[in-house]
């Protein structure tokens, strides 16, 4: 299903012309104007009312919105196509936790767009012969870091340039790799992947090693000891990694706890124009590769050609 189908009348015009540009995120207000957000910037359109609020949650719900209640208690829910809803308003609380969504007077949708072969130019670099490097995918919110890391999976779980496909796990706390819904993954990530969706990654993680037998466990947004725990655990037992953390460069990775024996370090950043930077270290932080992609790439790869453009980070 389109995303276009799940808003009110009065936005679809504008979010039809903005969804060829690049557009990642609509954000919607109570009282305000829409705001159309890309990743060089952003764009407002037609003012919001509660009313047009309550009438986008009747669409994204199925009209159901008591189906949907436990997934607002993490403050998100998925919907058909693998777009993602982040809500805002008034919260039930009790004991610490979420029990009840009263009045919803925000939404952040964030559009699902599968990028393919964005992680194809850094793969001789992130495979080995018979298996991977354990890596680890870097950036800000926003820069494209679980884009790429669901690229990967593709790619090793469908296997390329003659290296066997791999048995790829992943645990998708957020829903945001596969985009699962009804349980079925809405992104494509490979043949030979398996997904636990909506499950804690500490817990998920050992979960698939028992279960699953993987090659490689992928798992986006590491954040607690507990996940770094259970990711030592799985390097200890032979599991190969792939995951993804919050960050701009190696001093900020200096200042976090890792994960024991990553061997590579993929960083993504861009530049006002919307130009993404992919650059992979090894486990020195010694440049291996560099690569642009996104609008203006094509030039700038030009005026790299020229002597105008340096890929030194």
């Amino acid at each position: 299903m389109d995303i276009i189908d799940y808003l009110p009348q009065k936005m679809k015009a504008e979010a039809e012309a903005y969804m060829p540009c690049g557009l990642e995120e609509i954000r919607v207000r109570a009282g305000k104007q829409v705001q159309y957000m890309f990743a060089g910037g952003c764009r407002a359109g037609v003012y919001i009312s509660h009313s047009d609020i309550e009438e986008m949650i009747n669409y994204l719900s199925g009209y159901s919105f008591h189906a949907i209640a436990p997934q607002l208690a993490a403050g998100y829910f998925t919907v058909e196509g693998g777009h993602r809803v982040g809500i805002a308003g008034q919260m039930g609380c009790d004991g610490g936790k979420v029990t009840a969504v009263s009045e919803i007077a925000s939404l952040n949708i964030r559009i699902a767009h599968q990028i393919r072969d964005v992680a194809m130019p850094l793969m001789p670099y992130i495979r080995d012969e018979n298996s991977i490097y354990n890596t680890l995918v870097i950036s800000r919110p926003g820069e494209g870091k679980t884009t790429f890391l669901r690229d990967c999976i593709r790619i090793l779980s469908d296997g390329c340039d003659g290296k066997n496909a791999l048995k790829v796990s992943v645990v998708d706390e957020r829903s945001e790799i596969a985009a699962c819904y009804l349980g079925v993954a809405q992104n494509d990530i490979g043949n030979s992947s398996d997904v636990l969706d909506n499950c804690p990654k500490s817990l998920g993680m050992r979960m698939l090693l028992r279960s699953m037998s993987p090659d490689v466990i992928a798992v986006d947004e590491l954040g607690g000891e507990g996940d770094i725990e259970a990711l030592n655990q799985l390097v200890s037992c032979g599991i190969r990694i792939l995951g993804s953390v919050h960050g701009t460069n190696a001093d900020d990775l200096r200042r976090k706890i890792l994960p024991h024996a990553i061997e590579r370090f993929v960083f993504i950043d861009h530049d006002e124009k919307g130009v993404r930077r992919y650059s992979i270290y090894d486990e020195a932080y010694r440049l291996l590769y560099s690569t642009v992609c996104g609008i203006g790439a094509d030039k700038r790869l030009q005026q790299k050609k020229k002597g105008r453009y340096s890929d030194a980070v």
